[in-house]
C-alpha cells in the first residue's frame, strides 16, 4: 500500500481542520467523532490536506418538509434528509432510514462510513444516507406507503439511477423500496423510465431486486468474521457469541453463524434480554421477532441489559444503533472480538477501554459492507437486465468482503495501527489515489 504524497503548504493536524470547519465542539457529537476518526487516519498516510477537507464535510446536505394525509383525514408534516457525502468514485449511495431520532449530523456520519465502505469493498459508488423523521410502528400500512411515495416526490430532483442510489436501512424495507421506485418511475414516463427501477437497491425479488439482498450485511458481517478469527486463534465451530440488536443485520449473522455451527448465547433488542448457555436458536427467534417486533417472551432466560453485555462469549456482534457501547458498556464487555454489524456503534471512549482491554474490534466500515456490495450486484443486474442465482450473489459477496479483510490487516501490518485505522488507512488511499489523477476542479 503506498502512502500518499503530501504537497501542499503545511499539513495540519486533525484537531486543526476540525476547528477550520467549525464543528460542533460536543464530545459526543457523532459527525465530529466520525470526521475525527476519519483525519485520524489519513494523517497516518499522509492524505494531501485538500482531500482531507473535502471528505470532512458532504458535498451536499438536502432537508425536506413534506404534508401527508393519514387514515382519518388530517396532515402530518414529516422531515427528511439526503446528504450527498461523496462521488469521486462513483454515484452516491446509501441507505433511507425511517426513525423518529434521524437527524442531520447522524445522517451525515452515515454518509461519510458510506464513502469509506464503497472504498473499501472497492465498489464504484460514493457515499450518501438519507431518512425521515417517523416511528414505522406508529402508522398503518397505507400511512408508511403515503410517506414513502411522499418523500420520494420530494427529493425526486436530487437522486437518480446514475446519480445518487437510496436503499432500505434502519426502519425501512423491501416494500418501502417498491413504492419508492415505483413513485419513481410513473414520475419519469417515457422510453426511459424502466431504467428508473434502479434508483433504489433492496427492492422485492419480484420488482428488481436480487436474491441475498436481505441477509447481506449479516452474511458480510460473518464473511469477514471467518476471515479474521485465525487472527486471534478462534474458529466458527463452538464460538460462543451475542447479539445487541435482532433487527435485519443481527438476525441473519445469528442464523448464519449458528448454521455453521456457533452457540449465540446472548441476544438483547428494545424489549429486553435473554440468555441461554446452551445456545438460542436464531431461526426460532428470527420468526418469533417477526410475529411479535421483538425477542420478549421467546424462551430462555430473562436478563438484564448489564448483565447481557458481561456475558462471557467470544464474539459480540452489535447490530443496533449508533453510539450504543460508550465506556459504560466496554467496561463491562466479555468478549474477545467486537463485530460491528450496526453503524458506529462503539464511542470513541468506548473504543479506548475495548482495545485496553485487548478486545479486537472489527469496525462498521469494514464488517457492515456486505450490505452496499449486494446492492451494487443489484445495481448491476438490473442495469445489465441479468438475474444473478444465490450462488453467485454469495460467492462475489465474499471475495469482496475476503479482499478488504485482507487490505485491513495489510494496512495494520504496515502502519501498526488498530483494526479500525487501518480499515479507515485502506479505503483512504484507494481515495486518495483517485483524487490524485482526477484533480481539483477548476
Amino acid at each position: 500500500m503506498s502512502t500518499t504524497t503530501v504537497t501542499d503548504a503545511a499539513k495540519p493536524t486533525t484537531n486543526t481542520i476540525v476547528e477550520e470547519l467549525g464543528f460542533p465542539s460536543d464530545p459526543n457529537n457523532l459527525y465530529t467523532q466520525t470526521v475525527t476518526t476519519m483525519l485520524e487516519a489519513a494523517e497516518c498516510i499522509n492524505l494531501r490536506r485538500r482531500v482531507k477537507l473535502i471528505l470532512a464535510q458532504p458535498k451536499n446536505e438536502i432537508m425536506v418538509h413534506f404534508p401527508v394525509r393519514m387514515d382519518d383525514g388530517h396532515h402530518i408534516l414529516f422531515k427528511g434528509y439526503r446528504v450527498q457525502h461523496n462521488n469521486a468514485l462513483g454515484p452516491y449511495k446509501g441507505g433511507l432510514r425511517f426513525h423518529p431520532n434521524v437527524h442531520l449530523d447522524d445522517v451525515k456520519s452515515l454518509a461519510l462510513l458510506m464513502t469509506m465502505k464503497c472504498s473499501l469493498v472497492r465498489v464504484p459508488f460514493g457515499g450518501g444516507k438519507g431518512g425521515i423523521k417517523v416511528d414505522p410502528r406508529a402508522h398503518s400500512v397505507t400511512e408508511m406507503e403515503r410517506i414513502t411515495r411522499r418523500f420520494c416526490s420530494a427529493i425526486m430532483d436530487v437522486i437518480g439511477p446514475e446519480y445518487d442510489i437510496p436503499a432500505p436501512d434502519v426502519g425501512s424495507n423491501a416494500q418501502y423500496m417498491a413504492w419508492f421506485a415505483d413513485t419513481y418511475m410513473m414520475s419519469n414516463v417515457g422510453k426511459d423510465a424502466h431504467n428508473g427501477l434502479r434508483v433504489v437497491t433492496g427492492k422485492p425479488v419480484e420488482f428488481g431486486g436480487s436474491l441475498g439482498r436481505e441477509k447481506a450485511t449479516g452474511q458480510g458481517v460473518v464473511d469477514t468474521l471467518v476471515e479474521l478469527l485465525p487472527e486471534v486463534g478462534l474458529k466458527v465451530e463452538g464460538m460462543r457469541v451475542s447479539v445487541l440488536g435482532f433487527g435485519n443485520v443481527g438476525s441473519w449473522a445469528a442464523r448464519i453463524l449458528h448454521d455453521m455451527g456457533a452457540k449465540v448465547v446472548a441476544v438483547a433488542d428494545h424489549t429486553g434480554a435473554i440468555r441461554n448457555d446452551a445456545g438460542i436458536d436464531a431461526h426460532a427467534l428470527a420468526e418469533h421477532c417477526q410475529i411479535t417486533g421483538g425477542l420478549k417472551g421467546f424462551a430462555g432466560d430473562a436478563i438484564t441489559t448489564d448483565e447481557f453485555y458481561q456475558t462471557a462469549v467470544d464474539v459480540l456482534i452489535p447490530a443496533a444503533l449508533e453510539q450504543m457501547i460508550t465506556e459504560r458498556e466496554a467496561a463491562m464487555i466479555d468478549a474477545k472480538i467486537v463485530a460491528e454489524g450496526a453503524n458506529a456503534p462503539t464511542t470513541p471512549a468506548g473504543d479506548r477501554i475495548l482495545s485496553e482491554k485487548g478486545i479486537e474490534v472489527v469496525p462498521a466500515i469494514l464488517a457492515n459492507a456486505g450490505g452496499v456490495t449486494v446492492s451494487y450486484f443489484e445495481w448491476v443486474q438490473n442495469k445489465t437486465s441479468t438475474y444473478w442465482d444465490i450462488e453467485k450473489v454469495d460467492r462475489e459477496l465474499n471475495r469482496h468482503m475476503v479482499m478488504a479483510a485482507r487490505r485491513t490487516v495489510l494496512a495494520r501490518q504496515q502502519y501498526k495501527v488498530d483494526l479500525r485505522t487501518a480499515a479507515y488507512i485502506a479505503a483512504l488511499d484507494h481515495i486518495g489515489k483517485a483524487y490524485s489523477v482526477r484533480g481539483i476542479f477548476p
